[in-house]
């Protein structure tokens, strides 16, 4: 119970913390994890089924981050040009310009994660994921050594 109810605290003072850094970029984490994922991709665009697997979120979760992006100019949706079936999910310019700035804002914030050195968010990440494999979020090669999704 002591570590589940830390977990849980912790969680709620990181969100707090993330977001206050994203508030003045208009970015909750959930558009800015969206925004992030699309600037990592050689292209800029996504189906919106693999966003949604790669964020471990619903679908409906995704479908909501990318309209609410769509709304400010930070993304578009396209059909993919190799499958008319495939709605893929792009970055624009400005939402490029945007996570980058945001992506520099929460470094400076530490990630929410102040006066914790890279060995304890090295040994942070390890025990949780080995929680996520325990209960079946992650298998044991979908992480990598920085705990993204690899």
């Amino acid at each position: 119970m002591a570590a589940v109810t830390s977990v849980m605290r912790v969680q709620q003072l990181l969100l707090a913390r993330v977001e206050d850094a994203l508030k003045p970029y208009g970015l909750t984490f959930a558009s800015y994890e969206a925004l992030r994922l699309l600037a990592f991709t050689r292209s800029g665009a996504l189906p919106m089924g693999k966003m949604g697997a790669r964020l471990m979120v619903h679908p409906a979760a995704v479908t909501n981050a990318v309209s609410r992006l769509e709304q400010r100019g930070l993304a578009r949706r396209q059909m993919s040009p190799n499958d008319r079936r495939v709605v893929l999910a792009a970055i624009t310019d400005e939402g490029r310009a945007v996570v980058e700035e945001a992506t520099a804002a929460l470094n400076q914030a530490a990630f929410g994660l102040p006066g914790l050195s890279a060995e304890q968010a090295a040994e942070i990440t390890t025990v949780l994921r080995g929680v996520r494999a325990t209960v079946g979020d992650v298998g044991t090669g979908d992480l990598g050594a920085d705990g993204l999704v690899g």
